[in-house]
């Protein structure tokens, strides 16, 4: 008799601390979310198409033969995804893996690519390491500049052919076109 007593005064127990604990989650809950609704999608968002893309690609493509270079292009969106490609004649096949990595770079890292740290004494084990830790999906190399319009990250550009400045420059005459094309100010 005693322990059956003790069970249900147990049992009472839990089922006291569990209704306590449910009343507290709705109390938390309702009031406060239904008050504070986030949305569920942005729609505001600014987004590189294939005609932007397109527009930078050549207007490197001109930067590049004006200063005699012969570059791998590469043009990519925010999440760096291939949008333009064009390998000049001439240039060096090996140098359209460096174009894309630094165009996904560009891109995802928000900044232009160079080495490691951005500001500072450049710390060449630190740059190899972070090429290797990323199966080469991500580089140090200069010559990836990301797009920006409207204060958005929206693609970004990726260069190689000529020395990292160069390679830099053609980058930048790209985006400029489409900057000028569309009236921003970069």
């Amino acid at each position: 008799m005693v322990f059956q007593k003790l069970r249900l005064r147990k049992g009472a127990m839990r089922l006291s601390r569990i209704s306590i604990v449910l009343v507290g989650l709705v109390a938390i809950s309702s009031p406060a979310t239904a008050q504070e609704k986030k949305p569920l999608v942005t729609r505001d968002r600014v987004q590189l198409n294939l005609a932007g893309a397109e527009a930078v690609l050549e207007a490197a493509k001109k930067k590049a033969a004006a200063l005699g270079l012969k570059c791998n292009i590469a043009v990519v969106d925010d999440g760096g995804h291939l949008l333009a490609f064009a390998r000049m004649d001439g240039a060096r096949p090996a140098s359209a893996a460096t174009a894309l990595t630094k165009a996904v770079s560009a891109a995802t890292f928000r900044q232009e690519t160079g080495t490691l740290p951005a500001k500072g004494e450049p710390d060449v084990l630190l740059s190899l390491g972070i090429q290797n830790a990323s199966g080469g999906k991500i580089t140090t190399l200069k010559g990836g500049v990301p797009i920006v319009i409207d204060g958005q990250v929206v693609g970004a550009v990726g260069v190689g052919g000529g020395t990292g400045e160069q390679d830099a420059e053609v980058a930048k005459a790209g985006i400029q076109a489409i900057l000028d094309e569309l009236g921003t100010k970069k």
